[in-house]
């Protein structure tokens, strides 16, 4: 029997280390940046099939769940190290942190996050043995997709949360993404599961592809039938400021400081448009830094008219009350003074975490240590609208952004994400940040306008769609119109009335069901 078990995990490593690379392609394609939702759930079916054989081995249920946990996590690891590779450019070619330290610490964070994924696999392997359930698929299948839905809700929640990945969002442009309205994107990705186990405890008999077909069909009659949860709030005009600094010269005095202050001046200056946005830190230096004169002058270039809105990304604070990773507001003289500030903050990149000063100390990484903003910060009023701000990867959490709906006469009509992704550089970080967007614009039924750094700049519409985008890694400025949105989606109502807590009792609802079965069972 060991020899069983160590034959297959030696046959498991490359396949499932296969699976989960394609798992993380899947987010958004290297060199296209297309989600394929098909692909993620292709990836799955390839570690179902191996976790299937695993709950049906001979042997105890012990050295089953060893198996697959063994198994998942090396699928796991690979997923999560190819979905944020990426984290090595800002640490080492940006933060200056030495390559094997670097390569180090992504494999390491990669593997800790897999852990979840490893108590899944082997928490299903142990119930549906323990509860009969591999005599019934639909169960089988429902509880896998409750406990890998509750992995990634750990993922997404404790110690701040890092959902980055997340399997939902390879579906952006699936026939699933018709569910992302109702069940948000942890519920599109708990579809796709247990899609993925349904056709592996099916192998190739006629059912199991007849229970998914029946899913696309439900999907696809959602996506005809569906009613209209949100109506038009009117059309607005917006030019996105994307200056394209490189991260390695953003803080440099001399030369990407200096740029950054001029060319956004003259940018924000010059605009005809009624709104204008510019980036995550496109002001790279606390005001009290800035030349004599510099923020003041251009204050008074907005207050003197009565037709333009600039929302600027700035650095914020000082020492007393503490920093802030902030957008300022700029609008005609008499506007209310807007200010928002960031309240997911990223950790060793905007704080950080206790007991690791010491990392931090081996990069070079300035604005490291930002005080978090309230969560349910105001909406912006301009001509009609009610404008939403997130900084960066803010727009992970859509139960956070739902947050902001609570009020439905205050609920924001658009939505401004405004990012730096230069951290990363030219990598797969701005296409899977890009798709992230699109998801929350699907979730929510509101327009997404991002302004970055360098890149994706891009005008999203309210069904995921993108309507313009500027070429990343280039400097200048997208211009166009946006449909702003009222109304509310399911996800929203029960987002913003409770966060992802139905989803977390739904799933342990299914996970005491598999286990109350087994004691029954047993008496």
């Amino acid at each position: 029997m060991r020899a069983f078990f160590r034959d297959q995990l030696g046959l498991g490593r490359f396949t499932a280390s296969l699976a989960g690379l394609l798992q993380a392609a899947a987010m958004a394609w290297p060199g296209t940046g297309q989600a394929w939702g098909s692909l993620q759930i292709f990836s799955l079916l390839i570690l179902g099939l191996g976790l299937v054989r695993c709950a049906r081995s001979p042997g105890s249920v012990r050295g089953a769940a060893k198996a697959a946990a063994s198994q998942t996590g090396w699928f796991a690891t690979a997923w999560l190290a190819g979905s944020f590779w990426w984290l090595y450019v800002s640490m080492h070619e940006v933060g200056g942190l030495p390559a094997p330290l670097a390569v180090l610490a992504v494999l390491a964070l990669a593997a800790a996050l897999a852990l979840y994924y490893v108590g899944t696999a082997a928490a299903w392997v142990a119930l549906v043995r323990h509860s009969g359930w591999l005599a019934k698929p639909v169960r089988a299948s429902a509880l896998f997709a409750a406990l890998w839905t509750l992995a990634e809700l750990m993922r997404g929640r404790w110690f701040t949360g890092f959902p980055w990945g997340a399997g939902g969002y390879a579906h952006v442009d699936s026939h699933l993404a018709v569910l992302a309205p109702w069940l948000g994107v942890y519920g599109v990705g708990a579809v796709a599961a247990g899609l993925a186990m349904r056709l592996a405890m099916g192998g190739c008999r006629w059912r199991p592809w007849r229970d998914a077909a029946l899913v696309l069909v439900v999907c696809a009659a959602l996506k005809a039938w569906s009613p209209a949860f949100t109506a038009s709030a009117g059309v607005g005009q917006v030019e996105l400021l994307q200056a394209s600094i490189a991260q390695t010269a953003k803080f440099d005095v001399a030369s990407g400081v200096r740029d950054a202050l001029v060319w956004y001046d003259q940018r924000l200056r010059q605009s005809a448009q009624p709104l204008v946005v510019a980036p995550e830190t496109a002001i790279p230096l606390l005001q009290r830094h800035l030349p004599e004169g510099y923020w003041r002058d251009l204050q008074a270039e907005f207050a003197a008219r009565q037709d333009r809105l600039a929302l600027v990304g700035v650095p914020w604070g000082d020492a007393g009350q503490g920093y802030t990773n902030a957008v300022v507001a700029m609008g005609p003289a008499g506007t209310a003074e807007y200010r928002y500030d960031k309240f997911h903050l990223v950790p060793f990149g905007e704080f950080v975490p206790t007991g690791f000063r010491w990392f931090v100390q081996q990069m070079q990484i300035p604005l490291s240590d930002f005080t978090p903003g309230p969560l349910n910060q105001p909406s912006i009023a301009w001509q009609g609208q009610r404008l939403a701000l997130n900084i960066c990867y803010e727009d992970l959490f859509g139960e956070e952004l739902a947050a902001r709906f609570r009020v439905a006469e205050q609920a924001p009509t658009a939505l401004v994400n405004v990012s730096n992704i230069g951290w990363f550089g030219n990598t797969v970080a701005v296409d899977q940040h890009l798709n992230i967007s699109r998801m929350r614009a699907l979730e929510l039924q509101r327009p997404m306008l991002r302004a970055t750094n360098t890149g994706a700049t891009a005008i999203i519409d309210h069904q995921g769609q993108v309507l313009g985008m500027l070429e990343r890694f280039t400097r200048g400025s997208l211009v166009g119109s946006y449909e702003g949105r009222m109304g509310l989606t399911p996800f929203v109502r029960w987002a913003a009335a409770w966060g992802v807590w139905p989803l977390w009792c739904l799933g342990l609802a299914m996970v005491g069901w598999a286990w109350l079965s087994g004691r029954r069972k047993v008496n």
